[in-house]
């Protein structure tokens, strides 16, 4: 009997860690309605204009996560058009090494670059 209880903890153990280990590996980028794509090529460009233009981070009491909003009294900054086209109606923060696109209309991040 106890080894039929020690052999159901196991498994059930295994199981748990396999599940975790799953859980931990996922990433998801975009939102609700839709993932915004960033072609390898477009990412570096924003790299490059982040650092060739000096662009100042902002601080934030809280951290900036995809699907979060941005607060009010953080200007947006307009998305150069060299960034690429799908990219132009969205509008950027730099914070903490990252360019984060933002929805203008809800302040609502939607894509991170690191």
């Amino acid at each position: 009997m106890k080894k039929l209880i020690l052999l159901a903890t196991a498994a059930s153990l295994a199981a748990t860690t396999a599940l975790a280990q799953t859980s931990t590996t996922v990433t998801t980028t975009g939102t609700a309605s839709g993932t915004v794509q960033i072609e390898p090529e477009y990412r570096t460009k924003i790299k490059t204009y982040v650092t060739e233009h000096k662009v100042h981070p902002v601080q934030t009491k809280e951290k900036i996560v995809v699907g979060g909003r941005v607060p009010t009294d953080v200007e947006l900054e307009a998305v150069p058009a060299d960034w690429g086209p799908s990219l132009t109606k969205y509008r950027y923060v730099y914070s903490g090494d990252r360019v984060i696109l933002v929805d203008p209309g809800t302040r609502t991040v939607v894509q991170e670059v690191d």
